[in-house]
């Protein structure tokens, strides 16, 4: 049975798209023409990687594929991919089995083309080829460029989080605790997560105040606010019910306090550390990162 029983299209990233690839049936298998599918890239593929086995010298079901792509016209860039390198542990051997496949593949093409030698089963991707695979396809792809300095970025922010994470639960332990009682958490609450604000701010050496919480308000979008508002009232109702409120509703305020302390904390951090490189982030961002810490910790301290 082939691994890919038909072709399958892959976006990345998966959402707003940069990139598509085309994983298709294994060119040699029997009973698969791979005229339909290379049609189908024609006219919206701007790039091919012809990747192949270095220790298979058989390759006439790729350099066939080849032919068909190169009579179309359509593709002008071309990356030569050699895989499984460490198959072959003599240097010599492995030299050797890379420079007739790639002659293959510049004989039907006409032309040197460039290529890269990789082994993707070692951890090591300095030597393994990987690095250089990786610095080659950007120069192929620009666009790859932008991915890998997002991709960069968003492991910072995580990476800075996490040396603030136990500030932030303080935080939000801190307001848990102060909305244990009816009508105090009120007042209580937002005055804690005040503080933390505060207190994260000047961790990414950002001055706090009235002009920097409306603007960072103002980046969450409007609904935010107001839905922040209406859970902290209705919790606060709650806790004012008669033995309804001496229980559930005390620990269901306690549990939200906690969560929206946290998710708070979250989405400040992720905002304070984009507004001091200079750079925006979009407001469904903001309020998605907000909703995954909160919901995330509402989860964990559910009563």
């Amino acid at each position: 049975q082939p691994c890919t029983q038909t072709a399958q299209a892959y976006d990345y990233p998966s959402t707003t798209p940069l990139l598509r690839f085309l994983d298709t049936r294994g060119l040699a298998e029997a009973d698969y023409d791979a005229t339909a599918d290379i049609a189908a890239c024609q006219d919206r593929s701007h790039a091919l990687l012809v990747v192949m086995k270095a220790d298979d010298p058989e390759q006439s079901a790729v350099l066939h594929a080849l032919r068909q792509i190169k009579a179309s016209g359509k593709i002008e860039h071309l990356l030569v991919v050699h895989t499984g390198i460490f198959l072959l542990a003599n240097l010599a051997q492995r030299q050797q089995a890379i420079s007739h496949n790639q002659q293959q593949v510049e004989a039907v093409m006409g032309t040197a083309l460039t290529f890269a030698s990789v082994d993707f089963a070692s951890e090591n991707p300095q030597t393994t080829g990987v690095t250089a695979l990786q610095q080659l396809l950007v120069q192929m792809l620009p666009i790859l460029a932008h991915i890998k300095h997002d991709q960069f970025h968003a492991d910072q922010e995580a990476n800075s989080f996490a040396c603030l994470e136990k500030e932030v639960l303080w935080y939000a332990g801190a307001a848990a605790a102060s909305d244990a009682l009816p009508a105090v958490g009120l007042a209580a609450v937002p005055a804690v997560q005040g503080k933390m604000l505060h207190s994260l701010a000047n961790q990414y050496g950002i001055e706090w105040n009235n002009h920097l919480l409306t603007e960072f308000m103002a980046a969450l979008g409007t609904g935010f606010g107001v839905q922040y508002l209406s859970r902290l009232g209705i919790r606060e109702l709650a806790k004012l019910i008669p033995v309804y409120g001496q229980t559930v509703g005390t620990a269901t305020a306690v549990a939200l306090s906690f969560a929206s302390t946290y998710g708070i904390g979250r989405v400040a951090c992720k905002y304070f550390y984009h507004k001091r490189k200079g750079e925006t982030v979009s407001t469904a961002e903001l309020q998605a990162v907000y909703e995954t810490a909160l919901n995330r910790m509402a989860k964990e301290s559910k009563p």
